[in-house]
């Protein structure tokens, strides 16, 4: 049997053993360095879309400043790319409509102001997209209820489809790009996305004013086109008035050729879809 007796082990002679650190105080101070914080500013602002940076301050940067020094080329290779024109569809449905809506009361003029730091394209290109279908199912409709009264043969029309298309798409293209060029020539610059925005919206109107238009009365479609076409010219020149007037004294000159040119717009798309001959 074994023993009661314990053999006392020496802590000083134990190989690996730490011995304890005794403190008179019975307390133990534990110290922590001050630490500075510091608050770093947000990154830049990112659009609706994730990871989208806004568009230019003055949505013109992107395609009217050249790239300077060694990054010129690589400047105008991303005009060619889709992220260039990410930033001009961060658009969501509210805004879509706030400025569908403001289309629709000329008076105010404060399209442009509204829309200087975001301009979109996803509006106008729906719109065009939106005006071709109506104006080009419409059109066609017409025909074919005026022939059928007059118990004629009908034939289906596929040139209203790329008519209207080339009318729209090419009217929203090529006139803000002109009317961008003779700023330009008097001084009075103004962002190129910009008036794609403001052209493309002030088309909205003639949709709803399409499908009136099936009303079998001359007199009803010219009154239609005529509203339709008085408000889309308003809404472009008064929002590009102010602006204008800075060009010198043939600001006006230049505002009554942009409200001419939509009510030629107009009168073209009563002349063509709504006049029909059997």
């Amino acid at each position: 049997m074994m023993s009661g007796n314990y053999t006392s082990i020496d802590n000083q002679k134990v190989v690996g053993s730490v011995p304890a650190v005794s403190d008179p105080s019975g307390q133990v101070t534990v110290k922590f360095a001050d630490s500075n914080l510091q608050t770093f500013p947000p990154s830049v602002a990112q659009g609706k879309i994730s990871g989208v940076s806004g568009p230019p301050r003055d949505a013109d940067d992107t395609f009217s400043k050249p790239a300077s020094g060694s990054d010129e080329q690589s400047g105008w290779f991303r005009t060619f790319t889709i992220g260039a024109y990410k930033p001009y569809f961060d658009v969501d449905t509210s805004d879509v409509l706030e400025r569908i809506k403001d289309s629709l009361f000329p008076f105010k003029g404060s399209f442009s102001e509204k829309t200087a730091n975001n301009p979109d394209l996803y509006g106008p290109f729906w719109i065009c997209t939106t005006l071709i279908f109506v104006a080009a199912s419409i059109g066609t409709f017409v025909t074919y209820v005026a022939h059928k009264l007059q118990k004629k043969e009908w034939n289906y029309d596929i040139n209203l489809v790329t008519w209207s298309a080339g009318l729209f798409y090419g009217y929203v293209t090529i006139v803000p790009l002109c009317l961008y060029i003779i700023l330009k020539y008097f001084s009075a610059p103004s962002g190129l996305v910009q008036l794609f925005c403001l052209y493309g919206y002030s088309l909205f109107i003639f949709i709803p004013a399409l499908c009136l238009s099936v009303v079998p009365l001359e007199i009803f479609r010219w009154a239609v086109a005529g509203v339709a076409g008085f408000m889309s010219a308003t809404f472009v020149a008064l929002n590009l008035r102010n602006h204008i007037k800075s060009a010198g004294e043939r600001w006006f000159l230049i505002v009554a050729g942009i409200f001419l040119l939509q009510v030629a717009l107009a009168i073209a798309l009563k002349l063509y879809l709504f006049t029909v001959t059997v």
